[in-house]
Parts: structure tokens; sequence; C-alpha cells
């Protein structure tokens, strides 16, 4: 059996040879980090050309980095795959591992997929912040948000955006801040374990899908018979997952998950389209019921070139939204958004156009990623 070590030194680059710790550590501690988000918050490999970082959210190749072989992807990826994994990836050329990879000396944690593609094999590794950011510090537009997140006891709490938009990081702000404050039952379902949570005030149980539970759906089955007061679910991927999660935070549990979608409005008709269209009704009307939050994010760069920063869109489900939901109103639930400051809501554009006038972000940055085409009304 071949012999993997995280020390083994394979990758040429800037005239000397690394191995994937050294790859991993090639930035200062400062580039890691700016204001609780990672500024270098990817690694990339892939045959046939050198190793990349995604860094401020640009993707940048290694300075005078050796295009990438078979092997040296192998030999850099495979010490931190579990033998399963490994063997999986051997085996079967079709598959894609999810891992996780936690660098005990430098107190980071990492997620991987390692894939093949049209040239072999790649990998993409997400670090991930060596601290979990406090709630308060995330950066919502009102402090009302973050305050009657950390108080609710039921309902079901959406965090919803693009892959790497800071989705994970949110939630652990939350549980964290449940962990340290409030005598509960946490139990969390992931797809990997991205930060390791120790029980404080709360008794934390975390669940690895793959590993301690087999899918979303049966973690959640099996969470509701453990007398659970908080449930995060990784992600609704599927009907019976969406299903069990609306069902616990009817009941009387707290629940909060991830949905891909770009704004709050898609993550409600994701959440409808998981099912069939004669049951659409009924689930719009319990979705109304259970429903606390939509929070939608993306991760904009910092103007000057000073990291990122998450710029939210809020829906909070009031007696006005939950009669727009259970009506199917998707296009007045935005307007709605809009008009409920007083709720705590606020819409994606009215958070750029605060973050430009405060010059937190360029205009450039915020038109960029503007939701609406309504942005310029904000800014003016």
């Amino acid at each position: 059996m071949k012999d993997y070590s995280l020390e083994k030194k394979v990758y040429r680059a800037q005239g000397q040879l690394f191995s994937i710790l050294d790859l991993l550590s090639n930035f200062s501690d400062s580039a890691f980090e700016a204001n609780g988000m990672p500024r270098v918050s990817d690694l990339h490999m892939k045959v046939g050309e050198p190793v990349c970082f995604r860094f401020d959210g640009q993707l940048e190749q290694i300075k005078d980095g050796e295009k990438l072989t078979e092997s040296v992807i192998s030999d850099l990826v495979f010490p931190m795959l579990s033998e399963n994994d490994r063997s999986q990836l051997l085996s079967d050329p079709q598959s894609d591992i999810d891992a996780g990879f936690s660098w005990d000396e430098k107190a980071l944690n990492f997620r991987l997929n390692v894939f093949r593609d049209r040239e072999g094999l790649a990998c993409a590794m997400r670090m991930l912040p060596r601290t979990i950011p406090e709630i308060d510090e995330l950066g919502f537009m009102y402090s009302s948000v973050w305050e009657d997140l950390i108080g609710l006891k039921q309902g079901l709490v959406i965090v919803t955006g693009i892959t790497g938009s800071g989705k994970s990081t949110t939630l652990a702000s939350l549980i964290d801040y449940i962990n340290k404050s409030r005598k509960v039952r946490i139990i969390t379902l992931e797809d990997p374990i991205e930060y390791t949570i120790e029980s404080q005030q709360a008794l934390v149980s975390q669940r690895e899908v793959g590993r301690q539970v087999h899918t979303f759906a049966q973690g959640l089955r099996s969470a509701l018979r453990e007398d659970p007061d908080v449930i995060l679910v990784g992600e609704m991927r599927d009907m019976e997952t969406a299903a069990l999660a609306l069902s616990a935070a009817e009941t009387g549990h707290l629940v909060l998950s991830t949905l891909h979608s770009r704004d709050a409005k898609g993550a409600f008709s994701r959440i409808l389209d998981m099912f069939p269209k004669e049951r659409m009704n009924e689930v719009a009307i319990q979705v109304s019921h259970s429903l606390a939050y939509i929070i939608s994010q993306k991760l904009l760069r910092r103007a000057k070139g000073k990291g990122r920063i998450p710029v939210f869109e809020v829906l909070k489900n009031t007696p006005a939204m939950g009669n727009l939901m259970r009506s199917m109103n998707l296009h007045h639930m935005v307007s709605q958004v809009e008009i409920s400051s007083k709720d705590g809501m606020n819409s994606l554009e009215q958070h750029l156009a605060q973050l430009v006038q405060d010059g937190v972000i360029s205009r450039t940055e915020a038109l960029a990623h503007a939701n609406a085409d309504n942005l310029e009304e904000h800014l003016d």
C-alpha cells in the first residue's frame, strides 16, 4: 500500500518543491483573514494547470508554478483523505468525494471536493476561517436581525446564496452563539463538518453525512427521536429532507438550513419546486406557518482591496409576508421586503446602497452584484 504523507514535497513552484502543507501555508497569517472572512478562500488543482488560489474572490495562479500531473495531484490530495475515499476515487472514475481536513498545528479547517474532469484528477479546497465570527460581527444591515435570530425558539431559518457566499459561516455563528448562551440540545447534520463546535451551555452532537449518517433525510428522521431543541440541516437537497425540516419547524423545533438560490424569493420558490405541482398550495401554506427567516447573502470585495464582506437580503415572516406566501405572490414578496425596514427586513439593493454610501464597497462592485435593476434608485 502506498504511503501518503502530508509533508511529501512533490510540487515545484518558485524554484522549490512544495508539500500540501507548504501550499496551505504559502501565505502569511494576515492573508488568510480580514474582518473575520478568509481572504484566501480556495485552492484549486487540476491536471495540466498550475496550482491556483482564490484571493479576495479572484482566481490567481501560484507564481512560477509547474503544470500539475495526475501523480502530483494524488500525492498532494490523497494524504488528506480516508482510505475508503481513496479507494472509491481509484475504483470509480465517475465518483467525486466530499471530505474535511483539519490542520491542528495551524488550527485551520478545510473542505475538499475531489473529482475527475476531462484531463484527469482535480480538487477544490475551501479554506475556512480559523474562528467562527460572532453573530453581531457578520454585518447585517439592522442589528434587530441577529438579535431576533439568537432568540428564536422554533421555526425554520434558511440561509441561501451561491456556493462560496459564506452560508456555512453564518449558520455556524448562530449555532455557536446558541451553544454559548442556552441550555439546549443541538444536533447538526453536515456534509462535511466544517467547524468543530464543543458543547458549552448546550449539548452538541455533530453528525457527518456519509460517516455517522447516510443522508440528510435519514439523519433528520433520527434527530427527531433524540430530543433536540435546535437542528442544523446542512442543505435541503430533496423533497423528503424539505418535508421533514418543515414538519420539525412546525412542531416546536428551531431548524436551520441552507439552499442554493440567488435571493430570498428564489429560496421560497425552490422549496415549492421540490414538491409535485398538486402539493404546491399545501406546501406554501406549510412554509407560511413554519418559516421564520430567509437570509440571502453574497460576498463582495471591499473597496481598496481590503478583503471581502458579506451583503445580506433579509426576509422575515410577518403576517403580511405569510399572506403573500400562501397566495404564492412572489413579485409582491420582493416589494414587501423593501418597505418593511421597521420589521428588520431589507433587500440586497438596500444593503448594497448603504455599503456604497459608507465607502465599504465601490459603486462598480455593488452594480455588478445587484439582483434587481433598481439599485441606481437607491444609490441616487
